[in-house]
Order: C-alpha cells, then sequence, then structure tokens
C-alpha cells in the first residue's frame, strides 16, 4: 500500500508575527471588501500600502479587482518593497470569520510555490490560520512526478493571545486533512482491512485505545449487517472502535460513521457516479479523525468512535435483493436494494455504540443521494432529536460549515415494515429518500438517547473545481462541525 500522507509533514507552520514587525515574505496577502465605490482594503494592509507609497489600492483598480468573494487579484511590487508580490483576495461585503477563512483559503491555493508568505489581514487568528492550513491543502501521493510545494512558512498578524487560537486551528486543519487523505486515497490501497491499519496507528500514535474486528471477531460479535455489505469483496469487511477518555469527562459522546471505501451498489450495480464512491467512507474518516482532534485538544468529554468498514461488490457471495439478514441485536432487514448498504452497517455500528451507554450520539454518513437533491453539494443534512439537532446545526456555523435541520416524520416508519422480516432497508417508493434513512436508522437509537444523523453525501466530496479552501476532492466535511459540538457539549 501507498503511504497515506501524514498530514503535519505536508502542512506549512503557521506563526503570530506582531503587527510591527517587518513584512519579509515571498508574497504578501492582503483583504479586498466589496464597497459602494468600488473595492476596499481590509484592516492590516496598511504596511503594505505604507511600503508602496499608498498606491496599493490604485493598482488593484487598475487591475480590474471587485473585492468579491473568491476573487484574487495578483499586483508585482517591481522592487518597491521587500516583498515581490501582494496578492489581493476578495472578502465580497462580509469580514465574518468564514468569510476569512475562505479569503484567505483562496489566495493561499495559488501560492505553492512561494516559501513564505505573510497574510496582512486582522481578524481572528484561529479562522485565519484554519484557511491558511485548508487552502494550502494539496494531495499528490499518487504523482509519479508531482512538483514539490515550495510553501513553508505562514506568518499571521496577532498577539500572545492568538498563539492558542492558532494552536486551535492547527489540530482542527490537521484533522480535517487526514479526512481528505483518506478520501483521496483510491480504493485498491484504502479498503477496510488497510482503512482500519490506518486507524490503529493513529490511535495508537495518540495513546488512544483501539480495537479492530476482523471477520471472526464480527461473525462472533453477530455483526450480521456489516458481514452481509462486504461478503461480495475480495477484501473482508472489518469494524473500528477508538476510545478517548478524559480525566473527569463531562460527559461521554458515540461517534458512529460509515465506511465503504468503495460503493459499487453491489448487485443493484449502480449506473453513473461510481467515479467518487471511493469517498463513501467519508463519515468513518471524519468520525476517527474528529476523535484524534478532540484528544488532542484535551476537550473534557469522552469520545468512542465505532466505525464499519466495508467493500461493496457484486460478485457470487454477494448479498441478494430479497436476502433477510440478522443485526447484532436479533432484529432482522429483508434487503430491498443492496446499494442501500450504509444504514445496514451504520446500524450495526449504532448498535455497538449504544452498548457503552452515552450520553450523546452523532452519526456521520455519506447515505443517500437524496441529499444531493434537497440540499445540494454544500449543505449536511441533520436529522435526529430535536434539541441536540439544532445544536449540533448551531455548532456547524460557528465552525464554517453549512447544516440544515430536516425532519422525521412519522408517518414514513410504516415504509419500512417488510412481510418477511422486521424491517426493510428501503420502501417500495423513492420519495423523501433522505429522511427514508434517517428513519430507518433512528429504529436503533434507544427512546430518550439524543442523537444527531449528518448526511454528508454531496458536501464529503467536491467534484467541481477548487474554490475559497475547499479542493476538489475530499473535502473533509463534518469533522469540524463534530469538533465544535463536542466542545460546546464540553461547555455546558
Amino acid at each position: 500500500m501507498n503511504t497515506i500522507a501524514v498530514v503535519p509533514a505536508l502542512m506549512p507552520s503557521v506563526s503570530v508575527v506582531a503587527p510591527s514587525a517587518p513584512l519579509r515574505a515571498d508574497a504578501v496577502v492582503v483583504g479586498l471588501r466589496e464597497g459602494a465605490d468600488g473595492p476596499e482594503l481590509l484592516p492590516g494592509a496598511e504596511a503594505v500600502t505604507g511600503a508602496l507609497g499608498d498606491r496599493l489600492l490604485a493598482g488593484l483598480r487598475a487591475l480590474g479587482a471587485t473585492g468579491k468573494a473568491d476573487e484574487i487579484t495578483k499586483l508585482a511590487t517591481l522592487g518597491l518593497a521587500e516583498f515581490p508580490l501582494v496578492v489581493a483576495a476578495g472578502v465580497g461585503t462580509a469580514a465574518e470569520d468564514e468569510a476569512l477563512r475562505r479569503t484567505v483559503g483562496a489566495a493561499l491555493r495559488g501560492l505553492s510555490s512561494s516559501r513564505r508568505v505573510h497574510v496582512a489581514i486582522d481578524g481572528p487568528a484561529g479562522a485565519i490560520a484554519e484557511g491558511v492550513l485548508l487552502g494550502a491543502y494539496a494531495f499528490t501521493d499518487y504523482k509519479s512526478k508531482a512538483r514539490k510545494r515550495a510553501l513553508r512558512t505562514v506568518t499571521v498578524r496577532g498577539d500572545a493571545a492568538a498563539r492558542a487560537a492558532l494552536r486551535r486551528a492547527t489540530v482542527i486543519a490537521e484533522a480535517v486533512n487526514l479526512t481528505r487523505d483518506l478520501v483521496n486515497a483510491p480504493p485498491n490501497d484504502l479498503y477496510p482491512e488497510t482503512f482500519a491499519g490506518r486507524a490503529r496507528e493513529l490511535a495508537e500514535q495518540r495513546g488512544l485505545t483501539v480495537e479492530v474486528l476482523d471477520e471472526r471477531g464480527l461473525r462472533r460479535g453477530k455483526f450480521g449487517g456489516v458481514l452481509a455489505v462486504g461478503r461480495g469483496s475480495a477484501r473482508p469487511p472489518r469494524l473500528v472502535r477508538i476510545a478517548y477518555r478524559p480525566a473527569r469527562a463531562r460527559a461521554h459522546v458515540a461517534l458512529v460513521g460509515k465506511g465503504i471505501t468503495f460503493d459499487s451498489g453491489g448487485l443493484n450495480l449502480k449506473t453513473a457516479n461510481m467515479t467518487w464512491m471511493k469517498s463513501d467512507m467519508g463519515g468513518g474518516a471524519a468520525a476517527i479523525a474528529a476523535t484524534l482532534a478532540l484528544a488532542a485538544l484535551k476537550v473534557p468529554v469522552a469520545v468512542t468512535a465505532t466505525v464499519p468498514m466495508a467493500e461493496n461488490m457484486p460478485s457470487g457471495s454477494a448479498y441478494r435483493p430479497s436476502d433477510v439478514l440478522t443485526l447484532r441485536d436479533g432484529r432482522t432487514v429483508e434487503v430491498g436494494d443492496t446499494d442501500a448498504e450504509g444504514r445496514l452497517i451504520l446500524a450495526d455500528g449504532i448498535l455497538r455504540a449504544v452498548e457503552d451507554e452515552p450520553d450523546r450520539l452523532i452519526e456521520l454518513s455519506t447515505l443517500t443521494g437524496g441529499q444531493l437533491v434537497a440540499l445540494g453539494t454544500r449543505v449536511i443534512g441533520a436529522m435526529g432529536s430535536d434539541e441536540w439537532r439544532d445544536e449540533v446545526v448551531a455548532a456547524a456555523g460557528t465552525a464554517g460549515e453549512a447544516a440544515w435541520p430536516m425532519p422525521l416524520p412519522d408517518e414514513l416508519r410504516a415504509g419500512l415494515d417488510s412481510p418477511v422480516a422486521d424491517l426493510v432497508n428501503v420502501p417500495g417508493d423513492r420519495w423523501a429518500s433522505m429522511l427514508v434513512g434517517g428513519r430507518f436508522l433512528a429504529e436503533f437509537v434507544p427512546e430518550g438517547l439524543p442523537w444527531v444523523h449528518l448526511d454528508i453525501a454531496g458536501p464529503a466530496f467536491n467534484f467541481s473545481g477548487a474554490r475559497d479552501y475547499t479542493p476538489k476532492g475530499g473535502t473533509g466535511a463534518g469533522v469540524r462541525t463534530v469538533i465544535a459540538a463536542v466542545e460546546r457539549l464540553a461547555a455546558g
């Protein structure tokens, strides 16, 4: 297996410098906002303007800069300053945390050949650092002649208090970029056994407890859903559990993530969109990475990540439509469609996770095409217990991820009845498929346990061109939401 990148080694170092420090860099980033009378420089660019004899804004306007979001304008200083290049990044009409993340991320995407970069924008150091570290991401492990990235050092304006925010931002960015790496890894290298091995390696490096169940362990544990889905592949399934146990934990959160390393649809073979089905383990990767980050941040909440892993393939041994599966708790499920495999392995994962009697549960999965239909490629669908669902949605907003609360109508339950088993994994019609997926999972959550299902089918993978701090390919969706939600729980 090719080495999946160790993210910290690839990320540039970010440090805080005083606003009065000399500007020594290969490129300096300034922020540009849309104004009523044309673009305006964001606070922090004063030293840059001074070095250029107050001609910076005029020069940018002459180049056609408007300050609109995701707009990048480059201006050579022609020997007038110690830095040879100014990069003006558009922020749009707002300058909130997420706008700054996106602005800085857009600028850093195009500066991989610059060794030293300085961000001359005043604002929250954490948000700016996240924009830097997420925007500078690139996945080049499988390029035979990949150009080495020159970017090594990025400085941001701030004081001593900003250093703590920068440390937190670095941990979060490492977790997001780890998730991106795992999602981007090709399925011939990342399959259940190697995915589980990587999770074990990462957890043990951080001193966390980790358990990996192979086929024998899955059979002993009666994980009928995981075993059935993985049966069609030559690469057998796994189940990984990672536990973080801080002293005097204020609560216990269970994370469950879908780990389908490739989804062909099984015998209900997909007819389109299979090229990005390596991303079907994005929820599992996010659950693992978020757990590692919460441990690194020493958040006083116990966390247990449970990630069932399988490859859904067609073969003579594959599970079939009309098969009846027996899950971990003895309940039976008729298979209506082998391409609705995620909810089968997640049912087993949830059943195992709730045996620990957690106080909250967050489940992440690239579960349904219905999420894309309803909410598109950038908005996470959130379903579950109303109060906890809304808390997690609010946390997503503060972290810079878009999530939208969705209902789980009781009338959908009748469609999950089977004439031959306790449940069927898909109803006979196709309506409200995102909500039906959540309603199926709700069957396995104990009454009274606050829980939320995050459908990240669209947000987990960016099929189009790079934008702001979001690369093409794996995005790391859900990681920041989970971290922010658990931190809010810790804060009471």
